[in-house]
């Protein structure tokens, strides 16, 4: 499989070379060439699999061109050593749990992926992984990258604006993980670790890749979700006509699940839930992509004012506004109306949702059709934003021990300023050079 750049600059490469480098020369992101269908005989027995049995199907469709078979079911089955429910949330709206990995959070399974997908590629090379996170990912990716010889990571992090239990997830590891406290937001982080990619200087000097889901070995893994959730559904005859909705910060899950529906899986179409950071949205209804300064909130892996994967859905649908929406909506809503979805959803079910969950469950329930199955991804752990689900449901939630043990850690954060050059800097004395 060879990888284009949706900017079109740049000349189409390697598997190994898309992972190693994250950006493409011409800033673009990677896709691949061509999107391989699942077959009719799959899709018949995907009930009967396990997650790990249909995900490695997926993954050979991606991956199989490029490395032996049994080298990718061992990084399939190692980073997927955990499971992902269904829960019943009432009789129309379903809820798939994508938080059962080591950091409760979604983003597990791809960054565990891309780790293995990694050291499989780079033998003896030694290479810098740098990742913007607003939350989740720089949690799961300082974790799946724990201790992982020849692979320093660098966490980018906006000061003050991610909850106290994730930044303990990558602050206080050590080892091979260094997390930088930036002086600004999410998206001053996201811009240096891209200008850091188009920096000739430093990539002269050091082996650079992203660990976000600009990546494409973090991106496409995420498709297995859909399959997964897919095939729950269709045991208990709900999976006709079915929607799904995605909390959508930086959009590489939602991608995920558009090439998931391109690889034949039967999603009608897709809802895309947004916080008060409502980009997306506002291009869905005017046609006009204008990023801007994103803006905080309590549902803060979704405060992203210029999502980079924008670029992989207008590539998916050629630039076409009515495609696009056609088969994908979207909502957005504010703090005061999560905390009270928060509230709702408890006291009508008894079940507890995150912020960002909040957001899914809320948009799901107000767009499903009378004819639609309805399902929205919860995407992390409650206890991770515990002050601000306990004072929507005046309940106390358990902190999980997977969460607790990371509390006790000692924060090793270094403060860094939001300039580029300061960043540099800092890479040039810190990370592994040539």
């Amino acid at each position: 499989m060879r990888y284009y750049s949706t900017n079109k600059k740049a000349p189409v490469t390697s598997l190994r070379d898309a992972i190693i480098k994250g950006l493409a020369p011409d800033k673009g992101l990677f896709m691949p060439e061509y999107i391989r269908p699942m077959s009719e005989e799959f899709f018949n027995s995907i009930t009967g699999m396990s997650f790990q049995e249909m995900s490695y199907e997926v993954a050979k469709a991606f991956f199989g061109e490029d490395i032996i078979h049994e080298e990718l079911k061992r990084i399939v089955y190692e980073a997927l050593s955990f499971d992902c429910p269904v829960v019943h949330v009432n009789g129309k709206v379903w809820s798939l749990e994508l938080f059962h990995g080591p950091t409760l959070a979604f983003k597990d399974v791809g960054a565990r992926f891309m780790a293995r997908m990694l050291r499989y590629f780079l033998h003896d090379t030694k290479v810098n992984v740098l990742v913007a996170t607003s939350g989740d990912t720089g949690s799961a990716v300082a974790n799946g990258f724990l201790g992982v010889e020849g692979i320093r990571i660098f966490v980018l992090y906006p000061k003050g604006k991610v909850s106290k239990i994730q930044e303990c997830q990558f602050a206080t590891l050590g080892q091979n993980i260094t997390a930088l406290e930036v002086d600004g937001n999410f998206d001053d982080c996201q811009a240096m670790v891209k200008e850091a990619f188009s920096d000739t200087d430093l990539t002269k000097q050091m082996s650079l890749t992203s660990a976000n889901s600009i990546n494409i070995a973090r991106f496409l893994p995420q498709a297995f979700y859909y399959f997964y959730a897919y095939a729950q559904m269709k045991r208990q005859g709900n999976a006709d006509h079915l929607t799904v909705c995605v909390p959508s910060g930086n959009f590489g899950n939602l991608t995920a699940g558009l090439i998931a529906r391109r690889m034949g899986l039967p999603i009608k179409r897709f809802i895309a839930a947004n916080n008060a950071n409502n980009v997306f949205l506002k291009y869905l209804r005017s046609g006009k992509y204008t990023p801007c300064q994103s803006i905080q909130t309590i549902a803060n892996a979704m405060d992203v004012g210029a999502p980079s994967n924008f670029a992989r859905i207008l590539d998916l649908f050629n630039n076409s506004h009515k495609d696009i929406t056609e088969l994908i909506s979207g909502a957005s809503y504010s703090d005061e109306q999560i905390k009270e979805a928060i509230a709702e959803c408890y006291k009508k079910y008894n079940y507890i949702l995150d912020p960002h969950g909040a957001c899914g469950w809320l948009a799901i329930n107000n767009n499903i059709k009378e004819d639609e199955t309805g399902l929205f991804l919860e995407t992390a752990h409650p206890a991770k934003f515990k002050n601000v689900v306990e004072e929507a449901i005046n309940t106390e939630i358990k902190i999980p021990e997977r969460l607790a043990s990371f509390m006790n850690g000692h924060k090793m954060s270094i403060p860094m300023t939001n300039r580029f050059e300061d960043f540099k800097r800092f890479l040039t004395s810190h990370a592994y050079t040539r």
